[in-house]
């Protein structure tokens, strides 16, 4: 894992392509949690997720190492895939993305805007990743993983950015992917020698890394059950799993009711849209009002990235449920 040095430099790399996001400690959110919450706004990187430090480290070591390098390919389910496209058009380096049938409209119009060829392949993100796997050594390509070294360095920086700039946190909400912004900020809160507890969070519909804790082996599951798109995942990656397993205070799920009432306090306490991902950690937060009391908390806004069919009819509808 990454060394002090090594994500100071990431960390530099990332400042030089946007100047880092904000961290504000909202008084509506605050009153509605019952305790100080601090949120690092990751919604705001020009790809509008945190996925975009990690895609700037991993591109720019590809092209200094290998400068005639063909091409990158990989799999997401949208803000991955748009972080190597925006990186790969800075450093001049073709991108492929493999995304599920069925895949968000917008993500995939995002991913196309960047400069990305889009590829659209099976039921969900697992497939998806298998037939990236399949052009990359069928066509040439370097296959960039959704969980790597220089990913989690580069995405890290979101962590170094809030525990530098907030006062500081007991506890800090992050959401569980593949792992690599939880893995970062238990990285960096060590580094920085914090007291931090870090809590991962997950959809009830995709608790791969949960059910792995609670049984004491990795779990994987039949499918992943969420319109969270981003923590729609089944299979915990190993070495992600291990720096969770041994950095993390907990993991909480959440459900997509919670999570859609998460998003709609973004909107009404801070006008900030959040997509599933995104809000999933005030979800937890939300859910643990009782012990954060008296404590400082901060959740990290990792995506702003929600279609708005999407959004009309899971946040909106959600809401239109519970009248």
């Amino acid at each position: 894992m990454f060394t002090l040095p090594v994500l100071e430099a990431a960390l530099a790399l990332v400042h030089q392509s946007f100047p880092g996001t904000p961290q504000f400690a909202w008084p509506l959110l605050a009153a509605r949690a019952g305790a100080e919450i601090w949120v690092k706004h990751e919604n705001h990187t020009p790809t509008g997720a945190f996925k975009l430090r990690g895609g700037l480290v991993y591109m720019e070591r590809l092209k200094r190492e290998r400068p005639h390098v063909k091409g990158v390919v990989s799999a997401t389910r949208g803000n991955h895939g748009q972080s190597l496209a925006w990186a790969g058009r800075r450093y001049g380096v073709p991108v492929t993305i493999v995304v599920p049938e069925g895949n968000s409209a917008e993500k995939n119009a995002a991913m196309r805007g960047f400069g990305a060829q889009l590829v659209e392949h099976g039921a969900d993100f697992e497939a998806a990743r298998a037939e990236a796997e399949r052009i990359a050594a069928g066509q040439g390509l370097e296959f960039a993983p959704s969980f790597a070294p220089d990913l989690v360095a580069g995405v890290a920086t979101w962590a170094l950015e809030l525990f530098r700039a907030a006062p500081p946190l007991d506890v800090l909400y992050v959401p569980i992917g593949l792992g690599s912004g939880i893995c970062g900020a238990i990285r960096t809160r060590d580094l920085l020698g914090l007291k931090t507890d870090i809590v991962g969070v997950q959809s009830v519909g995709a608790d791969c890394y949960a059910r792995s804790l609670a049984e004491g082996r990795r779990v994987v599951l039949d499918r992943a059950d969420t319109q969270a798109d981003g923590i729609a995942v089944r299979m915990p990656d190993e070495a992600a799993l291990a720096i969770v397993r041994d950095g993390a205070a907990r993991i909480v799920t959440v459900s997509d009711d919670a999570i859609a009432a998460a998003i709609r306090a973004y909107w009404t306490d801070t006008h900030n849209l959040a997509e599933g991902a995104g809000a999933a950690p005030l979800a937890a937060l939300l859910s643990e009002r009782e012990r954060l009391r008296g404590k400082r908390a901060g959740v990290v806004l990792t995506g702003g990235n929600i279609d708005l069919e999407l959004f009309r009819s899971w946040v909106q509808g959600s809401a239109a449920g519970m009248g």
